[in-house]
């Protein structure tokens, strides 16, 4: 997948300066810490047939260079994978914290008109983000694996001319569809790649239909760990981030 090598290119330079500190699966989340003190967060893979995670053969990256983490990015297992991701955004760290903030969504629904009237096709179930949804009473229309909802080939149809608004889980990354779906995206459609383990790199994303980022800057390291070690999810992580924002359209660059 294109975007699998455009994010191993971006962050390859700056994974070549730093070592791997600790990797921490929990059932929500993985995090991963650099010797430079940078930390990132991914969703933590579960196997689609229902096996453990556990069940894999480890590989111990502690401690070593952080470029043979962020590798794995480009194999196909999804444990690998998804450290890969977390280990993405440990090392775009620095830029994260620059980025501004979005705690209530208030910019997303209002840059993209998202009220009643419109029409949201959503790639992964976002419980608080449907209930928003749903009480403004904005057309929705879901595909979640995870939770058996949703018919693909009916979905993709709607990416083209139904839809208003995408908003797409950053765990396709992991899963290898981002690319898959935004195949499907029509010339109108406003795409926003959303939650925790998204990726703030606006440069690897040139050649998708990538509209807004909408990821996490960990503020509080120790505490984030805590909360992966416990098998905290996205409500547990927000007192310890931000819920950051980058636009395509206001990007000087």
């Amino acid at each position: 997948m294109e975007l699998n090598r455009k994010l191993y290119a971006c962050m390859s330079a700056a994974a070549a300066r730093v070592t791997i500190d600790q990797v921490t699966i929990g059932l929500g989340y993985t995090a991963v810490t650099t010797s430079d003190g940078g930390i990132g967060i991914a969703a933590t893979c579960v196997a689609r047939d229902g096996g453990c995670a556990g069940q894999r053969d480890a590989t111990d990256f502690e401690g070593r260079p952080a470029i043979d983490l962020l590798g794995q990015i480009m194999e196909a297992a999804p444990m690998g994978r998804t450290m890969a991701l977390a280990t993405v955004n440990a090392l775009n760290h620095r830029y994260a914290r620059k980025l501004p903030e979005d705690p209530g969504n208030t910019l997303l629904f209002d840059h993209f008109n998202i009220r009643s009237g419109a029409r949201v096709a959503m790639v992964g179930y976002f419980p608080p983000l449907v209930r928003r949804l749903e009480k403004q009473k904005i057309s929705l229309s879901v595909v979640d694996d995870a939770r058996g909802m949703g018919d693909k080939k009916t979905f993709y149809g709607q990416l083209d001319g139904w839809a208003d608004v995408l908003l797409i889980t950053a765990t396709s990354i992991i899963n290898n569809s981002t690319e898959t779906v935004l195949a499907h995206a029509g010339p109108d459609l406003k795409t926003v790649l959303l939650g925790p383990s998204t990726p703030m790199v606006p440069e690897a994303y040139g050649h998708l239909p990538v509209h807004m980022l909408a990821g996490t800057d960990v503020t509080d390291v120790q505490g984030a760990l805590k909360i992966v070690r416990h098998g905290g999810g996205t409500r547990a992580l927000k007192p310890v981030s931000r819920k950051i924002y980058w636009l395509a359209d206001t990007d000087p660059r």
